[in-house]
């Protein structure tokens, strides 16, 4: 399974931020793997509408997230904006949003 993950918006733009991750779980631990695949699921990812969390009327501050995940010869991508109601898909969020700042920090020398 490889996801990206690209983040937009906001209060502050960050250029930085804005860079898409990918996320290749062949490349993760196997625990983490198995997270990575579980949230993916507990999402239902894969029968979400694109746009799955349209952002509201006057929500220029809020940040704007685009995933992909490939996965057993399918792809999908949804875009969901702050704040995600559904439970599954904020964890999933949440789990890339720290991912995504874990690799900035690998990539970005300080």
């Amino acid at each position: 399974m490889r996801i990206r993950f690209k983040t937009e918006g906001g209060i502050a733009h960050f250029p930085g931020l804005s860079q898409p991750v990918t996320i290749d779980c062949d490349q993760l631990p196997t625990q983490e793997a198995r997270e990575v695949e579980q949230l993916v699921a507990d999402a239902r990812f894969f029968a979400l509408p694109a746009g799955a969390g349209a952002g509201r009327q006057g929500a220029a501050d809020y940040r704007h997230y685009t995933i992909t995940v490939e996965a057993e010869g399918r792809r999908h991508t949804v875009q969901v904006s702050d704040p995600v109601a559904d439970p599954a898909l904020q964890r999933l969020v949440a789990y890339l949003q720290a991912k995504a700042r874990a690799l900035r920090r690998v990539r970005s020398p300080e």
